[in-house]
């Protein structure tokens, strides 16, 4: 391996289930890499894969240990511990972020090179014809309305891995120490200087996406509740707003009862306004536990993952 200093680009690749995609990924990446003239390295974090990712992980190390490093997982962490453990190892001067699945192309990979070497320490990559479902690029849609009201983080398309990042602000990712966060969303933030590129996007050339709807919703807590206070705010005043429609209902039905008496059937209506906002604290309750859960995975200081082994060549 060469000398840290010299390496000039650092490509960090989370893999979980993907031994139908790795071959072609290794026959496609490496030449692009090796055409670029620069040094390099590539990380790959296998996250406890229950296929053959980390015999054919191994086998690549093997044929290729002057530029591949190989993190084992003990078990599945999740695709955000996955990078952060990369994050934290890596030497390049620039770093990449990309899936294994090859639906972020790596022949797209000098497009952001090609920014920051004009300055900018930030490079997202934007999606050009989306091949996911329609449910995913809907949703996808949501998610960037609801962040762009709600955090002052302004990306595109928050869902694409394929990005760029100065080693300044991978360091400031790594020092946030941060168990649950978005990490293209805090690079945005500790960036200087920042900017979007469009990028191909291809199918999944193998197996199915490692992101189940409710992942997809714990991403988008992490999002959400690590970047702004603003989902407590909306429900205090949402929360007050009903206090008061209903201190103005209960006036009006005590008037009513004293004036013409009680309301046949009544006692549903009661029931009805009962268990709305009963609904309405239980909605409460849970914003506020995720907060406060999240203060305490950071507090209790757990370990984030465990690694089995490392597979790199000696300096």
């Amino acid at each position: 391996m060469s000398n840290s200093e010299s390496i000039s680009l650092s490509v960090v690749i989370p893999v979980y289930n993907e031994q139908g995609n790795l071959p072609t990924l290794f026959a496609r990446l490496y030449p692009v890499l090796d055409a670029l003239g620069r040094s390099y390295e590539i990380l790959f974090t296998n996250d406890g894969s229950a296929d053959q990712s980390g015999e054919l992980l191994a086998a690549q190390y093997a044929a290729r240990p002057d530029v591949t490093r190989v993190i084992e997982f003990k078990s599945n962490y999740g695709q955000h511990m996955a990078v952060m453990a990369a994050l934290e190892r890596v030497r390049g001067k620039v770093i990449v972020t990309l899936d294994a699945d090859l639906q972020n192309p790596p022949e797209e990979i000098p497009k952001l090179l090609a920014k920051t070497d004009e300055g900018y320490d930030c490079v997202g990559g934007v999606r050009q014809n989306r091949q996911d479902s329609f449910f995913r690029r809907y949703i996808s849609k949501l998610i960037n309305w609801i962040r762009s009201r709600t955090t002052n983080i302004r990306m595109s398309d928050q869902g694409c891995m394929l990005r760029a990042y100065s080693r300044a602000v991978v360091d400031g990712i790594v020092r946030s120490g941060a168990v649950n966060t978005f990490i293209p969303a805090l690079a945005y933030s500790l960036a200087r200087k920042a900017t979007e590129v469009p990028v191909a996007h291809e199918e999944r050339h193998a197996g199915t996406s490692n992101y189940s709807l409710y992942s997809l919703i714990r991403l988008n807590f992490d999002l959400i509740t690590y970047f702004t206070t603003a989902p407590l705010q909306l429900f205090t005043i949402f929360a007050m707003f009903c206090s008061g429609f209903s201190f103005l209902l209960v006036i009006i039905l005590g008037t009513r009862r004293l004036i013409i008496g009680p309301e046949e059937g009544g006692i549903f209506t009661l029931f009805g306004i009962l268990f709305f906002l009963i609904s309405v604290c239980m909605v409460g309750i849970g914003l506020i536990g995720e907060y406060m859960g999240r203060t305490y995975q950071v507090v209790r200081k757990r370990a984030r993952y465990q690694i089995s082994h490392i597979l790199e060549a000696s300096e």
